[in-house]
């Protein structure tokens, strides 16, 4: 589980192109031609103008640690793991039921090994869990207590060689802090994020906790050609 390349590696900020993102949201496909395609239309999208999975993807490659997934929804996570050649055991959790029972449906289809998603609530509790950790879209969704009470505990999973990979917008003064802030809310609206966010986390304040934990950690910009403020936060246990 040590790490193999330098963080210091440009971050990958593009989005998948166009055959590959169809090649891993094909699993989301109905099994009937009249069946609902809205997951395979909405993972479609998520490949195709979000540079979140082939950022994640390069943090994770160094380490051979299992991954747990706080916030998985459907499991893409795992689907572009597997299509990365990366074998890591994946464990997923998320508070919704229904996304999870699809996921775990797809996953089954696509014949993912060491691939488990389960519902959990992660205001009551975590799962136990040794390895990484990628934390994708949901801190904000936490109270600021909430999120270093959260961290202190997932830090404290990592193993040597283990990474703690966060995706999240962060607080700041700039337009695009804005429109993440107005687009969660719509999110929330609509219907596909049950929770509606509650707290930004601040750069300062995720860069001192996790080198306060004695994390080896790299704040990078992760937006790409998206208006969103979302950074990669990485840190490494050495």
């Amino acid at each position: 589980m040590t790490a193999t390349t330098s963080d210091t590696t440009p971050l990958s900020t593009a989005p998948y192109p166009r055959e590959d993102a169809r090649n891993i949201a094909r699993a989301f496909l109905p099994r009937h031609v009249l069946g609902n395609r809205y997951d395979y239309y909405y993972t479609l999208t998520k490949l195709r103008t979000d540079p979140l999975y082939p950022g994640v993807l390069q943090a994770l490659r160094p380490t051979t640690a299992p991954v747990l997934d706080l916030g998985c929804g459907l499991g893409l996570l795992a689907h572009a793991l597997r299509a990365d050649g990366q074998a890591l055991p994946f464990t997923g959790v998320d508070i919704d039921a229904a996304k999870i029972r699809r996921g775990r449906e797809v996953a089954a289809r696509a014949g993912l090994a060491d691939v488990q998603l389960d519902v959990l609530d992660l205001g009551v509790g975590l799962p136990a869990h040794q390895g990484s950790v990628a934390i994708l879209d949901v801190l904000q969704y936490l109270s600021p207590e909430r999120q270093r009470e959260l961290l202190d505990n997932v830090i404290a999973m990592l193993v040597p060689g283990a990474r703690l990979v966060i995706r999240s917008g962060l607080a700041d003064d700039s337009s695009r802090s804005r429109t993440t802030r107005i687009t969660d809310r719509l999110a929330n609206f609509a219907g596909w994020m049950q929770e509606r966010a509650k707290s930004y986390p601040t750069a300062d304040g995720l860069r001192g906790q996790l080198e306060g934990a004695g994390l080896q950690t790299t704040l990078r910009p992760l937006y790409g050609d998206t208006p969103f403020n979302n950074w990669l936060i990485t840190g490494i246990r050495t």
